[in-house]
């Protein structure tokens, strides 16, 4: 299995909208569009007085992950739906992509 783990370095005072929007938006979308997210939420800690929150996604492949995203990221649902108010609070933000055992995915969820 392939897991993603994003992290977003969020500007100031917009980490709790991020968060909202990415769990009853954004979340949904995704998985409608077949992405499975396995985790969401805002960081416990914050580096230099930045919020901070990370999205943690699971894909059958590297092939998949590649595919499935480019049709999210075109899509209208995402253009004309939560895109900007997601895009709009973000500062920068960091991907590594693993290839991780399946029991993996289901560990970050069980936290």
């Amino acid at each position: 299995m392939i897991l993603e783990i994003r992290t977003y370095r969020l500007k100031p005072g917009t980490g709790e909208e991020f968060v909202r929007v990415m769990r009853e938006e954004s979340v949904p979308l995704l998985e409608n569009a077949g992405i499975r997210v396995v985790d969401c939420g805002a960081s416990l800690v914050a580096e230099d007085g930045h919020e901070e929150a990370y999205l943690i996604r699971a894909f059958a492949s590297l092939e998949a992950h590649r595919d499935q995203e480019a049709a999210f990221y075109g899509s209208d649902a995402w253009r004309r739906g939560p895109r900007e108010a997601i895009v709009s609070r973000i500062d920068s933000y960091h991907t590594i992509v693993l290839d991780v055992p399946d029991e993996a995915a289901e560990a970050f969820r069980g936290k």
